[in-house]
């Protein structure tokens, strides 16, 4: 809140400051509601998802008028362990519907019996070997058949390749720059 106000601010006051984003406001409730936040979330999901709900609330908070804007006032704390609570609720959902394709194929489906379309999948599975033989360095490998071809969400992937969720992230951000630069070449030649 700005520091021009020379006595405390009354209630309306910072609800005002709240609904309009002030940084100050902002920045307190983060520092004074992290832990109601992740109590709210922890018991519905844990780990990165947990983590990961925390932030989205919090970012939610900083970047969306119309989640500030349903605050009408009362106990902030109560308000944010509500909304926290939901927002894991909805996460643990979006999960759940997820389907991994845990034994599919590391190669692309076979078609129908359409020879053009035989045709442009025999052209992808040499697209993919290139791909692997010339720019995919072997550590970020696993990463690329579990992402790209099996299309796992990253959640199931981390699990199944052992790693944390950042690691993969970062890998799979470096898997897609090289796949980018070599298709973008690909297409110049």
């Amino acid at each position: 809140m700005s520091s021009a106000w020379n006595d405390p601010p009354t209630e309306a006051d910072w609800l005002a400051a709240f609904h309009a984003g002030d940084r100050e406001v902002l920045a307190a409730c983060y520092r004074d509601h992290y832990r109601t936040v992740e109590q709210a979330c922890g018991s519905i999901l844990g780990g990165a998802d947990r983590e990961t709900v925390i932030h989205e609330v919090f970012l939610a908070l900083l970047s969306q008028p119309a989640v500030r804007a349903s605050f009408k006032g009362g106990s902030l704390r109560a308000w944010l362990h509500t909304l926290g609570h939901h927002r894991a609720i909805d996460f643990q959902r979006r999960h759940r519907r997820e389907r991994p394709l845990t034994d599919a194929p590391a190669e692309l489906p076979a078609v129908d019996g359409d020879p053009f379309r035989e045709a442009e999948r025999s052209e992808a599975q040499r697209l993919i070997e290139r791909f692997r033989r010339e720019q995919l360095p072997a550590k970020w490998a696993p990463v690329f058949e579990a992402r790209f071809l099996r299309q796992l969400s990253q959640r199931d992937a981390a699990h199944t390749l052992g790693m944390h969720r950042t690691t993969l992230a970062y890998q799979e951000q470096r898997v897609r720059w090289l796949l980018q630069r070599f298709l973008l070449g690909e297409a110049k030649a």
